[in-house]
This record gives C-alpha cells, sequence and structure tokens, in this order.
C-alpha cells in the first residue's frame, strides 16, 4: 500500500527524489482514502519557495478541506496542471499520476529524515 523506495510525512505526504537530485511530491493512498473524492485541488506555483512541514496548497473533497504540507525545503520547479481539470486522478492513482508538485530542495538530507514506508504505515494505523 505505501511504495517502499517513497519517503512520507506525519502529514500525509509521499516524496521521492530523481536522478536529477529533484524531488517530486503527492498525498498518500492513506490521505486520499480518508478525504474521499477530491475536487479541487490548489498547488504552489513554479518558483515559488517552500518550506517543510509549511502549508503549500489544498485539497478539497466531498467530505472536507485539507492543507497540502511540503516535505522538504525548497523551490518549485513544477506542478501537475492536469489535477486542475481532473483533481480525481489523486484518489485513482497518488502515486503515479496524481502527484502534485516538482521541486528543487535546498537541502537534499532533508529526505533521508522522513519516515520510511513502514514507519508511516505504522502512524496511518493509529489513525
Amino acid at each position: 500500500m505505501y511504495p517502499a523506495q517513497l519517503r512520507y510525512t506525519t502529514e500525509h505526504e509521499w516524496v521521492r527524489t530523481e536522478a536529477d537530485g529533484t524531488a517530486v511530491f503527492g498525498i498518500t493512498e492513506f490521505a486520499q482514502d480518508a478525504l474521499g473524492d477530491i475536487v479541487y485541488v490548489t498547488m504552489p506555483a513554479a518558483g515559488e519557495s517552500l518550506s517543510a512541514g509549511v502549508p503549500c496548497g489544498e485539497v478539497e473533497s466531498t467530505k472536507s478541506v485539507s492543507d497540502i504540507f511540503s516535505p522538504l525545503d525548497g523551490v518549485v520547479i513544477s506542478r501537475n496542471d492536469n489535477l486542475t481539470t481532473a483533481p480525481e486522478t489523486i484518489n485513482a492513482d497518488p502515486y503515479g499520476a496524481g502527484w502534485l508538485v516538482t521541486m528543487r530542495p535546498s537541502d537534499p538530507g532533508q529526505f533521508a529524515g522522513l519516515l520510511s514506508a513502514t514507519e508511516y504505515a505504522a502512524i496511518a494505523l493509529k489513525e
């Protein structure tokens, strides 16, 4: 359920690093399931500076609105604009086509400090 190659936050975001040093993040399977049908998403713009643990967007569902938290410090390179017209993609494929943001981390070492899949699963089970 939680891909082992990804890292996770306690706020239910996942992040992966790419070979070029960039990072891609989105919300977890657990988060999208808890939210229900996602109908709208706001994401930071390219060039925007993000701080780890600070809200950088929102996901709105038929149940509620939840903040999206940046998992790392860095600058946004791109966002998944396909979600503007098809936010339900997050429900269908949260770890693939439902990604939210690509960023250039300012401290690549932060990735190692995030939760492993096993650590995240233990947290998700408690909620």
